[in-house]
């Protein structure tokens, strides 16, 4: 027991430590846009639960990239939502600990000149999972009714053609054996102005601002217009949409991680134990030295 909570607080540590990497907002932001910000998010979620919590669900994770992986199962994942609205936040704590041969992340530029002749969904097909694969979609087929409709990238004729195929089109993923989610991130009108003020003022996320995102401030009616005709007519039984509140961004990684994990029954495989071999000697062996040259200069 208690190597298990000397490992658990080495871990909880180290959890704190990679995830101030992964934010690093306190250290670029300036204290009037931290106090702001702080002051708008009053109930913030305490930091040591936070990360306590985060542990537990990416070691849950790690069963289920297991169960996955020993059973040939085939599991898609899509985060769709508002810009800023957190699904790169939530991406990043799923993978985290996982293995990427297992699970990985498909995030597709815009379209070519060539694949914007094909058929609509077939620059997605090729990223669909084989047996014991686990992809997740920052942003998927569903562009096409967002901001490809909002921002008049496709006309109108090609987006009621998607929403005609679109649910046949998921119908066949699902017969065909592959467990598919879908999620929708959503911030209010309020919340996203913040973000986008602090991606402004933050050296290190202004490359998160790309001209589509601020045109979806102006549009913001437009896109709310456009996300509730999509939710009509492509949620269904077999793969029906979860919206996932994301405010308070804490939260809404830990409610869709723990809620993702309660859609699959996955559960514990059998391992072989591990043993250590025992390094060989070879007596005659000498390592010859290396050149001074070869290695990277210590800096630090």
């Amino acid at each position: 027991m208690n190597d298990y909570k000397d490992w658990l607080q080495a871990e909880l540590q180290e959890t704190l430590d990679e995830d101030i990497e992964l934010e690093m907002e306190d250290a670029a932001l300036s204290a009037e846009i931290r106090r702001i910000y702080r002051s708008h998010h009053p109930d913030q979620m305490d930091r040591k639960l936070y990360f306590r919590e985060l542990l537990r669900l990416q070691s849950e994770l790690i069963r289920l990239q297991d169960w996955v992986s020993h059973n040939n199962e085939r599991v898609v994942v899509l985060f769709e939502g508002r810009d800023s609205a957190g699904k790169g936040g939530a991406i990043k704590r799923i993978t985290q600990r996982l293995n990427p041969r297992v699970a990985r992340v498909v995030a597709l530029p815009a379209p070519s000149d060539r694949e914007k002749t094909q058929w609509y969904f077939q620059r997605y097909v090729p990223h669909l999972p084989a047996g014991g694969e686990f992809v997740l979609f920052d942003r998927s087929w569903y562009n096409r009714a967002g901001v490809e409709r909002v921002m008049g990238f496709a006309t109108e004729d090609q987006v009621e053609q998607f929403f005609q195929d679109v649910p046949e089109f998921e119908r066949m993923l699902v017969r065909s054996g592959i467990r598919l989610v879908k999620y929708w991130f959503s911030i209010t009108d309020e919340e996203q102005q913040m973000r986008f003020q602090m991606r402004i003022h933050d050296p290190l996320k202004q490359w998160k601002l790309s001209p589509m995102d601020l045109q979806s401030r102006v549009r913001w009616e437009a896109y709310t217009k456009a996300k509730e005709d999509m939710f009509e007519r492509t949620n269904i039984p077999e793969a029906p949409w979860y919206i996932v509140p994301g405010n308070d961004k804490k939260r809404a990684r830990l409610n869709c991680i723990d809620h993702l994990l309660g859609l699959i029954p996955y559960g514990d495989v059998d391992h072989e134990q591990i043993t250590l071999p025992d390094r060989v000697f070879n007596p005659d062996y000498e390592r010859d030295a290396v050149p001074r040259e070869l290695y990277v200069p210590q800096k630090y």
